[in-house]
């Protein structure tokens, strides 16, 4: 597989390209619910796998590095083992559109222990990895810690943290996180994250200046969590990557949750949960709705898995900067737009059966393939016995041209923008 298009490169003519992919994609289908992506296969790696004396499991970011291999993040609170993340290698040739495709194309190379500030691995229940980008400058990894609202066995408050590691897992710096974000309390109507519904998500701008988090849902103080019939105000927050400070912030509105559970008052949620820069403050997002005992499509090992994940087309250039607004509740603000990429409970085997979906929460660019682009999903199974990680491998339906063409098809627009310059200037000149 030719390699034309890496992360972390912050080139934008690469930007231009999945920019100009994406945007061709939903104009030629004409439609905001089209699919304007395509399922290549996927792969399974069994729950309880042990790698170098750890547990594989609980993958909830992934990032695609310069030789081709990917880094994984745990969300195991170093309960089974110490915090951590893993590097693997991915090999497209051997995912497969089927419900049992085995894991032969998915190899782990290693694991890196998170460490704290003070050189020590975190204990158990102090820390929620979350998610992992590259840094496209220094090769250091950003990684979010979710933060705690208080449970059995945690502390009662942890402030969601966004930070910065070597590839060795050793800490280098904080980003300035607003306090808005930090929990005061327990209570219902205390303000700052909800519980288990915080830092999710983390993107690197394609200009390799910002770093973006965003809440799984809202803030206490800005609105409700999801429900059936109900979205939520989740934000968007902006670092300076090179200072650390935060920004312009941006509400994203999560979705209600997809589908009731069965039998009522089971446990349900949806949530955005990554995303996946690809032009000025433009985005993939992934919402992942789960509602338990729910008839989804598609059967895991025991069954329909209760999830709905949905992929986004984001675009946040005309949404409000809310950074000066500590609640959202009764504020007039545009939140950012967004369109729907892909159900990916619309997704089938070769075999006509709908592909079951377990609790994805990455994403990465993958390689070209056929002169397209490639995107990669992999799942958080919990550690449970009734889930699995799964990885998804997707490609952009509109070929990326190549950057001639590209080239020349900008320089044509310029050329007649300019010409239209022209004549307005010559008209105006006239009256």
């Amino acid at each position: 597989m030719k390699q034309l298009f890496s992360n972390h490169t912050g080139s934008r003519m690469n930007a231009c390209l999945i920019t100009f992919a994406l945007t061709s994609a939903l104009a030629c289908t004409g439609s905001a619910q089209a699919q304007t992506l395509t399922y290549l296969g996927q792969q399974i790696v069994p729950t309880g796998l042990v790698y170098a004396g750890t547990t594989v499991g609980g993958l909830s970011g992934l990032d695609r590095k310069a030789n081709g291999n990917y880094v994984a993040i745990s969300d195991d609170r170093s309960g089974l083992n110490p915090a951590r993340f893993y590097e693997l290698g991915l090999d497209l040739n051997q995912f497969v559109r089927s419900a049992t495709p085995g894991f032969a194309g998915v190899g782990f190379l290693s694991v890196t222990t998170l460490l704290k500030p003070d050189g020590t691995p975190f204990a158990g229940n102090t820390v929620d990895p979350e998610a992992l980008r590259i840094h496209p400058g220094s090769g250091n990894f950003l990684w979010a810690n979710e933060g705690q609202r208080g449970g059995a066995g945690v502390p009662a408050l942890q402030n969601p943290t966004v930070r910065e590691m070597t590839p060795g897992g050793i800490y280098t710096r904080d980003f300035a996180v607003p306090t808005r974000y930090h929990p005061v309390g327990t209570g219902a109507a205390d303000p700052g994250i909800r519980n288990n519904l915080a830092f999710e998500s983390l993107a690197v701008s394609t200009d390799g200046q910002t770093l973006y988090a965003a809440t799984e849902n809202a803030l206490v103080q800005d609105g409700p969590a999801t429900a059936l019939g109900v979205a939520s105000p989740s934000r968007i927050v902006s670092f300076n990557l090179a200072t650390g400070a935060a920004g312009a912030e941006y509400v994203y509105r999560v979705e209600p949750v997809a589908l009731p559970a069965s039998p009522p008052g089971g446990f349900m949620t949806n949530g955005l949960v990554e995303l996946l820069a690809f032009g000025d403050r433009q985005f993939i997002a992934i919402e992942r709705s789960f509602s338990a005992g729910a008839a989804t499509p598609g059967a895991g090992p025991f069954g329909p898995t209760g999830n709905t994940i949905r992929l986004y087309r984001v675009d946040a250039r005309g949404a409000t900067d809310v950074s000066g607004v500590d609640s959202l509740v009764g504020a007039i603000y545009t939140p950012v737009a967004k369109t729907l990429l892909l159900n990916l409970s619309d997704l089938k085997n070769d075999d006509g059966s709908s592909l079951a979906l377990d609790n994805i929460e990455g994403i990465s660019w993958g390689p070209m393939v056929d002169g397209k682009q490639t995107l990669i999903l992999v799942s958080d199974n919990n550690f449970g016995a009734a889930q699995f990680t799964q990885f998804v491998a997707l490609q952009l339906a509109t070929p990326i041209p190549e950057p001639a063409t590209l080239s020349m098809l900008l320089g044509g627009l310029a050329v007649l923008l300019g010409r239209r310059a022209k004549v307005s200037a010559t008209r105006s000149r006239c009256t």
